[in-house]
């Protein structure tokens, strides 16, 4: 689990291999996320748009940029929380993900809020240490 925490707005990620996605021969590895995003400030805000950096194994960087995330652009008033589940493919075993929600508040000021870094390891990306 990773978690940041950005004017009172705690985003908490939750990554897992999704091996009958994944076909490791063909380099086909496949991960899903939860995401859990909580307003833990006093303002009602809203999640206008998603900005993610995905780098694999190789130092390949895909950037995604979109409208709010999974098809919503939730709005979260004071302790209210929005979950949601995605998944990224890769060409290698092993990336890690990055990002930012463009956030509004009901007075139209906008700010980022930082999604935190998080892992994807396949069980093929494990090394033994002899």
């Amino acid at each position: 689990m990773y978690r940041a925490t950005t004017h009172n707005i705690e985003v908490i990620v939750t990554p897992r291999f999704v091996d009958e996605r994944s076909s490791p021969a063909n380099g086909e590895y496949f991960w899903a996320y939860t995401i859990e995003i909580v307003n833990r400030g006093a303002e009602t805000v809203q999640l206008k748009s998603r900005h993610w950096r995905i780098t694999d194994a190789l130092g390949r960087v895909q950037e995604v940029r979109g409208a709010g995330v999974v098809g919503e652009q939730p709005v979260l008033g004071p302790g209210e929380s929005f979950e949601y589940t995605s998944g990224v493919p890769l060409q290698t075993s092993s990336g890690f993900m990055t990002g930012t929600y463009g956030m509004v508040t009901d007075d139209g000021a906008r700010f980022d809020i930082e999604i935190p870094t998080f892992s994807l390891d396949s069980p093929s990306a494990e090394r033994t240490i002899n």
